[in-house]
């Protein structure tokens, strides 16, 4: 199936409707997890190419977008979605790796993080590079966890203090971080 991921951009505005009700229809038949978004919202996104797309013949059937926290010291790649057609093909994994590739070109000195109730994420994430972390280790920036407002599972969040959730935080090294890993490991090796 010839389905193209791309880096969104103007071209892809369009798309941003139908985004954001797969993004509320995706969380309703899971009853949990994604933040119901605004199309300004992923407007933004799309025109500042923070965001991946997949499309199949110029149709809609995958996202994913990158948001920023703490003054670029971490990024999220946020709001993964498949449409219902063209999931068990390997396309979140396909978008989720497209993202954190653009998230770690993008922002080389911030450590990437997500949270997520989705078996399937962890999976993916975990392949990257991800481990799970107490939700400490991510972004205290309050507008974070304000995003989390939409969530069914918000009071879960409000009533252990922004320290346990349904989620999982899962956290990745910076790019560089991950160079500076693999170089003093070489360097180990060669003495």
């Amino acid at each position: 199936m010839n389905i193209q991921l791309l880096i969104s951009d103007g071209r892809h505005m369009s798309y941003a409707p139908a985004i954001c009700v797969l993004i509320e229809e995706s969380a309703k038949l899971r009853g949990t997890g994604i933040a119901r978004r605004e199309v300004s919202y992923i407007e933004q996104k799309i025109k500042t190419s923070h965001a991946v797309i997949a499309l199949h013949e110029n149709t809609l059937v995958g996202f994913c977008y990158l948001e920023t926290w703490s003054h670029g010291k971490y990024v999220a790649n946020s709001g993964l979605i498949v449409h219902p057609d063209f999931r068990k093909m390997g396309l979140a994994r396909r978008i989720k790796e497209k993202a954190f590739d653009l998230a770690r070109d993008q922002y080389p000195d911030a450590k990437v993080f997500g949270i997520t109730t989705s078996p399937a994420v962890m999976k993916i994430n975990s392949e990257l590079g991800y481990r799970p972390v107490s939700f400490a280790e991510l972004t205290p920036d309050k507008a974070f966890w304000q995003g989390c407002q939409s969530c069914p599972n918000f009071d879960i969040l409000q009533r252990n203090q922004q320290r346990l959730c349904l989620c999982t935080g899962m956290l990745a090294p910076s790019k560089k971080e991950e160079f500076s890993k693999k170089k003093n490991k070489q360097n180990e090796q060669t003495k």
